[in-house]
């Protein structure tokens, strides 16, 4: 069983919840999800004894939160290079959030990160049935990663 770190930040609790479903997902693969607020990670020792990681922040005037910028440049160096990772994030009309830390997590930690791209909903699709199993099938597909 391989432990995955869902590290997410929300203003509304809709993030919150995609993290949770997210966790679901990974559970149903067989592999273990620990949850955790980035507020709480405070340095890269936070991020030691995982196999993957899921991050995620919701859009916020078009761009992440600036505790989401801060927490990245905590995990740059956590040393993640080659390890499984998604990223995901809740939107009420643009969405560019989870594309940029997708887009980090491939490119500057160069992590080996899910063929789905980043899971990005809008918070109407976060009240629907078909919303949470989006969340559910993306944790699920970044835990069977560690099934080649």
């Amino acid at each position: 069983m391989k432990r995955i770190l869902i590290a997410y930040t929300s203003r509304t609790g809709t993030t919150e919840k995609m993290a949770n479903y997210l966790a679901e997902g990974v559970r149903m693969s067989g592999n273990e999800a620990k949850l955790a607020n980035i507020s709480s990670l405070k340095t890269e020792k936070d991020l030691s004894g995982f196999d993957g990681y899921i991050f995620g922040c919701p859009t916020y005037h078009k761009d992440m939160t600036g505790g989401m910028k801060q927490f990245l440049f905590i995990a740059e160096k956590g040393n993640l290079t080659g390890k499984p990772g998604g990223a995901f994030g809740s939107h009420t009309h643009s969405g560019e959030s989870a594309p940029m830390i997708f887009e980090t997590m491939q490119h500057v930690f160069k992590m080996d990160m899910t063929d789905l791209g980043p899971l990005n909903l809008t918070e109407d699709m976060m009240k629907t049935d078909e919303g949470l199993k989006a969340c559910q099938q993306y944790g699920k597909a970044l835990g069977q990663k560690f099934k080649g």
